[in-house]
């Protein structure tokens, strides 16, 4: 048993299907059945159920595979991390953006991660949430940042940020002049929103709750390709708060009563073992969210007692992200809907985000 025999049972049982993984190991299929035939004898057990046309783990393999993970991620993090001691991390780390906040999410990431590890390039795509999982389907991209919802069964994540949700307004517009915008200010109005299908769909319910139906005049997948249509006075924009260039044409304005908020998050294929690269920089991400997130628990911690928790749909604790005052925090109840209360982010290069400011009583949309 070494190495190379726990890489290739690792890919056939997470393929459950011998071509795939030889087409995934870049070999051909005999050699790869003879080396797990051999793995299995090495171990005196069989790993696989052999089906005329699918596999299927044994519990003897079920055991194995988490291990034989393990393995191979201690064994990739020592070489990197002895590669390093001499200045030898290098190589491409290709990471899929979708628009909006991600892009300066990922590069404070970059930015920390570039500085400790100076011989790693990057390669960078930008599109919607449902482009970037695209293209790290096809092996395009290492990993992704997606405005959630995302499928949890099949990806896992790391919580990168919160913003709130804003109309984009002509700057001529009667609703530009206010601080904040209603929900029920916008119901007549021609909206542009995203197309991504739970977007939609949730949009649709929040206008709901405030007894109304969108008139949707466009949906669209860019952000940017919304403004100019803003800029236009076709339509208003909803959409994730960003940090864009000064526009004089446009104003962007917090949507409230009531008020949302959307997520990002850092995710990968539950079924693709991360390695060397990739590996390294999601450990560097959950140390510099580890630090955040300690550092705005104590700030939490002397008001949390007047606090409730957010539970709906297996998020984050609202109250221990960040928020100077957990008072305002509701317990979630159903739908996926996180309650937070008010207050300004903590800043840094984690979680929260210092310039934007969550409404109390924002939910997650």
């Amino acid at each position: 048993m070494d190495f190379r025999s726990m890489e290739y049972f690792v890919t056939v049982a997470e393929e459950l299907n011998f071509t795939r993984a030889a087409e995934r190991l870049h070999m051909s299929q005999p050699p790869l059945s003879s080396q797990i035939r051999q793995l299995e004898e090495d171990l005196g057990a069989e790993l696989f159920l052999r089906g005329k046309r699918h596999l299927q783990l044994t519990p003897a393999g079920n055991l194995l595979l988490p291990r034989a993970r393990a393995i191979l991620n201690l064994a990739d993090t020592t070489r990197t991390e002895l590669r390093a001691l001499h200045g030898e991390v290098s190589g491409t780390l290709r990471i899929a953006i979708v628009e909006g906040r991600a892009p300066f999410i990922v590069a404070g990431w970059i930015a920390g991660f570039h500085e400790r590890y100076p011989g790693v390039k990057f390669r960078l795509w930008n599109g919607s949430s449902d482009d970037v999982l695209l293209q790290m389907n096809k092996g395009l991209s290492d990993l992704a940042i997606i405005a959630a919802p995302y499928d949890r069964e099949h990806l896992e994540g790391i919580l990168a940020a919160r913003e709130p949700w804003v109309a984009i307004l002509p700057a001529g517009n009667p609703l530009s002049e206010k601080e904040q915008v209603s929900l029920a200010d916008l119901g007549s109005e021609p909206l542009i929103i995203p197309q991504r299908k739970s977007r939609i769909e949730a949009i649709w319910r929040w206008f709901g709750e405030v007894g109304m139906r969108p008139n949707v005049l466009c949906e669209m997948s860019s952000y940017l390709d919304a403004v100019a249509l803003v800029e236009r006075g076709t339509g208003i924009g909803i959409f994730p708060k960003t940090t864009d260039t000064p526009n004089p044409l446009i104003r962007a304005r917090v949507i409230v009563h009531p008020a949302k908020f959307a997520e990002y998050y850092l995710v990968w294929y539950r079924n693709q073992s991360l390695r060397g690269l990739p590996l390294l920089f999601t450990d560097y991400v959950r140390e510099i969210q580890q630090g955040s997130g300690q550092a705005a628990a104590a700030c939490v911690g002397q008001t949390a007692a007047d606090g409730g928790q957010a539970a709906a749909g297996g998020l984050p604790d609202a109250s221990a992200g960040g928020t100077e005052d957990a008072g305002s925090g509701q317990a979630a109840a159903a739908g996926g809907l996180a309650d937070m209360g008010s207050g300004q982010a903590a800043g840094g290069n984690g979680l929260w985000n210092a310039d934007f400011e969550l409404p109390e009583g924002a939910r997650l949309l």
